[in-house]
């Protein structure tokens, strides 16, 4: 049976997409890309069908990460059923979810799984900014997706 796993921000352009390409290597690293699904969406729909934000895929991309396939996809409320692990990158992403999930299903924010994180960290939008924001949420993505491994580690083992 596969694992299968959501990573959500807002528009799906930026930091989702960003995570789920971390997370795809991380999941690899452990020898688990074949038994782990990884996708994103976003809680909004104003980038539906576009690729991501080429800030995004050119820190991705020189940090040897591909995420060049990526095209962003709004997250509803039937999609509960199809993942194991829904994963906010923000508070108010994790409160839209938390709203559309049906009762006793768990959504949770992804730094939870950093151990260096204080507890309710975010991974901040980089949209509005410039290159530092968009390294930012690679390095962050990067420690909260070993902590996502090693978790969805121990559910399947």
């Amino acid at each position: 049976m596969t694992y299968r796993v959501c990573l959500v921000c807002m528009g799906n352009i930026c930091r989702s997409p960003m995570a789920e390409a971390v997370l795809r290597k991380a999941l690899a690293d452990r020898g688990l890309a074949g038994r782990v699904d990884v996708e994103s969406a976003g809680t909004g729909d104003w980038h539906e069908g576009d690729p991501m934000d080429e800030r995004a895929l050119r820190i991705l991309t020189e940090h040897g990460y591909d995420g060049s396939a990526h095209r962003a996809r709004r997250f509803t409320k039937d999609w509960f059923d199809r993942y194991d692990l829904v994963l906010a990158m923000d508070r108010d992403n994790l409160a839209n979810l938390r709203r559309m999930a049906p009762a006793g299903v768990e959504v949770r924010l992804f730094r939870a799984f950093d151990p260096a994180a204080p507890p309710d960290a975010e991974v901040p939008d980089p949209y509005y900014g410039g290159r530092e924001g968009f390294e930012e949420v690679l390095a962050l993505a990067e420690s909260a997706a070993e902590g996502v491994a090693k978790h969805i580690a121990d559910e399947i083992d």
